[in-house]
């Protein structure tokens, strides 16, 4: 239905009007995944199937523990990004050089999960390769897919989503109006406020919605007609129309052609500039902006920008676009589908001790009994209340809000407006170069922002416009002459791919970018070294480095020594991940000596100060890994960055942990944490958690590190378990490890190792920055309803102080598990979970 739009970060589709009937739909569909790990959705477009799997989705989220992600096709072009696309859906961030399919499967191997891939038709045979590897790879994870044809697999069970039901000429229209109905009165009601069903309209309605067979999208354009004709003048109208697709014929069209009638009608109806904006809008892939359509829609000759701005508030007012909000600033949650998950619901175990295969043919049966109880259902027409008429208040699409407004043609009417422009010649490779350039540009403006202010916002508008990122390299790759343009892209997104999650993505375009253009040019020193970036694993490690050392020797001989310090760089970080720790020292010293070459990337200038200090801690030189961080983290404030500032951060955390100093460390820690959280670098959620893990253990805080291990393992996970095979981080988790599960016992250890494991990514941030607060009534005014004696005053203030529970025994002269048992019962009269709590509490008393 076509108040659905799409969203490509694996969460639902935003549904922007009611919901309207399909009870019987979503019954059949829960009942249909209760017994089959394969469900597709299938019916003509328009129909309503992306809307139905959203909501049959809604419905069974609480039977899959590891919760219920979206992949969104529609955008997509190329086969081999399905796979890719369904990894970044459910937020996995594979390093290695396995074949993609096979990284996402092992991946998920142990998982509970529903995936829903949403507009298979036109990639069904990569659909099919991803689906069928999932089925037999896994045993906890289903598929609902949606598609206007099967997949063709054996386990595939089908559901065939049909038109609304249009009640007959005989039936009681008062009484039952019926969904078809209750829909139009909806839509109509928007677009009139105070439009209803009446004795005196609704036989006029049931005649329109018979005339559109029930096709919720074709109802929907209907409707909007009302803006300026009554209920017979559309039956009329249509009949029309019918009558010149046809050739006068008298008979029924196929539902097809119904929905072609009512787009075809809606095209006509709009003016020349807003048809010329909907087809070259077909080549935009997703979400858009304004600027983004001023760009690729506007010539200059027949439709300026000023035009474009006309021609979209128009396309708006007649159902044709979709307006949805900007994506906020901080999209840290995108990999977390919010759901009430038991704590006791293990996710991931650690990798000694493997977890019994849930049995997929067994789920609780209430997850999927189709006679829960749902708000939704109360109605007696089963559907939501109808939408309010629109607020007179409300952002106008010729003015879009601070906040930012974005676009979407819903998928059929993209199509439709492709085969227009198809029509024209030149017009759609014309529409793509604009498209290419534009992004080009954009991309090229916030590489050069990046070191400083606005990279929250540079990394949400990245992600909303990924689609369009696609969409324009697979344009410059498969077209001739285009190749070049595809390099420089690739190269200009460096920043995107390595700091916000993408390396996969990243590594796909880079290698055939590189592999279409083997010129010695900058744009490929470019590349090479962004690729090398990119490596993350054992057996990628040594390509990288050629590849680096290939763009450092490549940039030299082209006279470009910008390029040739990001490679160094580069080869610096791999020589320090590959554990050649003095090697690295001894680079990034003459690095940093050297000072910044002209050109060079202000943020990887930064980099190599933070790497020198890394790799100045972990030989042992915490003191002076503290004074190059201090020197780099001013730089960044005076610029305003926060991503380079959060390396500068976590590596403050790491030397004061050596240096024994665990208040401050945590302090650092929890900062450099916050920051990456906020451009979604998951590497460093990773790194960072580890050592929040061992700085909880240090302090004593044994069931705070073991929640935090299980919580970094299960981000590892996602990015690779080994850790890179890295000795310096695995000698460090292990140490942790052990020392806390020795001090807990295995049981006690184990249960707060699962219940880390449980979280999604969010929720394990949340949990090491504190962000789950006790009830108000039970945190600083807890005490007035039950006082700490003097005693448990005394342990608060040095559990405040950041000494561990031997620590406080000796202070006092009391025995360990004397001062154990007084910081538990300060936890429980404070409502708290962590001592970190006590701490905040005894400093906001102070």
């Amino acid at each position: 239905m076509g108040g659905s739009a799409p969203r490509r970060d694996g969460r639902p589709p935003v549904e922007t009007t009611s919901f309207v009937d399909r009870r019987g739909e979503q019954n059949e569909g829960r009942e249909l995944l209760a017994r089959a790990r394969l469900v597709t959705l299938t019916g003509p477009g328009g129909v309503g199937k992306t809307r139905l799997a959203g909501r049959i989705a809604a419905r069974v989220e609480r039977a899959f523990p590891d919760g219920v992600r979206f992949v969104h096709l529609s955008g997509l072009r190329d086969p081999d990004l399905v796979p890719l696309a369904a990894a970044d859906a459910l937020g996995l961030h594979d390093h290695s050089t396995q074949p993609v399919l096979d990284a996402l499967v092992e991946q998920v191997r142990e998982r509970r999960l529903l995936l829903v891939v949403d507009n298979c038709e036109h990639l069904s045979d990569a659909c099919a390769r991803l689906t069928a590897a999932l089925l037999h790879g896994t045993t906890g994870v289903r598929v609902l897919a949606t598609s206007r044809h099967r997949l063709g697999l054996t386990e595939e069970h089908l559901l065939e989503v049909r038109p609304l039901p249009v009640p007959g000429p005989d039936d009681d229209l008062a009484a039952h109006p019926g969904p078809a109905l209750t829909l139009f009165a909806d839509r109509a009601a928007a677009v009139v406020p105070g439009f209803r069903l009446t004795a005196a309209n609704r036989a006029a309605v049931a005649r329109l919605c018979r005339r559109l067979d029930g096709l919720p999208l074709a109802i929907e354009l209907a409707a909007v007609r009302m803006r300026v004709l009554g209920v017979e003048q559309l039956i009329d109208r249509l009949d029309d129309r019918y009558r010149l697709l046809t050739t006068g014929s008298p008979a029924v069209l196929p539902r097809h052609q119904t929905l072609g009638a009512a787009v075809d009608w809606s095209h006509e109806l709009c003016t020349e500039q807003e048809q010329s904006v909907w087809a070259r809008a077909g080549v935009l892939a997703g979400s858009f902006d304004l600027e983004t359509a001023e760009a690729v829609c506007a010539d200059g000759e027949r439709v300026r920008p000023h035009d474009v701005l006309e021609a979209v508030a128009g396309l708006v007012d007649k159902s044709v676009l979709c307006r949805e909000p900007e994506p906020p600033a901080s999209d840290a949650d995108r990999t977390d589908t919010p759901r009430d998950t038991p704590r006791d619901t293990p996710r991931t175990t650690p990798p000694t001790t493997p977890r019994a295969a849930p049995d997929p043919r067994a789920p609780d049966p209430r997850d999927f009994d189709p006679r829960d109880s749902d708000p939704r259902d109360s109605d007696p027409r089963d559907s939501d209340p109808p939408a309010p008429a629109p607020d007179p208040r409300a952002p106008d699409p010729r003015h879009p809000s601070d906040d930012g407004v974005r676009y979407r043609l819903l998928d059929t009417l993209r199509h439709y407006g492709l085969e227009k422009l198809r029509s024209r010649p030149g017009e759609e490779a014309a529409a793509r170069r604009r498209h290419l350039a534009w992004i080009q540009r954009r991309a090229t403006e916030y590489e050069r922002t990046w070191f400083g202010p606005g990279q929250r916002r540079t990394v949400a508008r990245l992600r909303a416009d990924q689609d369009n990122l696609r969409a324009a390299l697979d344009f410059a790759l498969t077209t001739p002459g285009e190749a070049p343009r595809a390099l420089r892209l690739a190269g200009t997104l460096w920043f995107y791919w390595h700091a916000c999650g993408a390396p996969r993505e990243g590594r796909h375009w880079l290698d055939r970018a590189l592999d279409a253009n083997p010129a010695p040019t900058r744009d490929r020193a470019r590349a090479l070294w962004t690729s090398a970036l990119l490596a993350g694993c054992p057996e990628d490690l040594t390509r990288g480095r050629n590849r680096a050392e290939q763009a450092r020797d490549l940039a030299l001989s082209l006279g470009d020594p910008a390029e040739a310090a990001h490679a160094e760089h580069v080869v610096g970080v791999i020589r320090l991940f590959s554990d050649d720790l003095p090697g690295a020292l001894d680079h990034f010293r003459a690095t940093v000596a050297r000072g910044r070459v002209p050109g060079q990337d202000l943020g990887l200038h930064g980099l190599d100060r933070v790497e020198l200090a890394c790799a100045l801690a972990l030989l042992g030189d915490p003191d002076r890994s503290i004074e190059v961080s201090e020197e780099t983290r001013r730089l960044c404030e005076r610029h305003g960055d926060e991503w380079v500032l959060s390396y500068v951060l976590r590596i403050l955390a790491l030397a004061h942990t050596l240096k024994d100093d665990l208040p401050r460390a945590e302090r650092h820690a929890r900062e450099a944490l916050d920051l990456k959280r906020a451009v979604h670098d998951v590497v460093g959620i990773g790194l960072t958690l580890d050592l929040l893990a061992r700085i909880a253990a240090r302090r004593g805080a044994y069931e705070r590190a073991a929640v935090l291990l299980g919580g970094a393992d299960r981000v590892w996970a996602d990015v690779d378990r080994h850790r890179w095979g890295s000795a310096a981080l695995n000698s460090a988790r292990a140490h942790t490890e052990e020392l806390t599960s020795r001090t807990m016992g295995a049981e006690r250890y184990r249960k707060a190792y699962d219940h880390g494991g449980s979280l999604g990514l969010a929720e394990i941030v949340g949990h090491a920055l504190d962000e789950r607060r006790p009830p108000p009534a039970r945190t600083v005014t807890a005490p007035a309803a039950a006082p700490l004696t003097r005693r448990e005053n005394e342990v608060a203030h040095l559990v405040a102080e950041g000494l561990a529970n031997q620590q406080i025994a000796d202070r006092l002269v009391i025995a360990r598990r004397t001062a154990e048992g007084h910081v538990e019962r300060i936890l429980t009269k404070l409502g708290f979970t962590s001592r970190s709590q006590i701490a905040a509490w005894v400093t906001a008393r102070r």
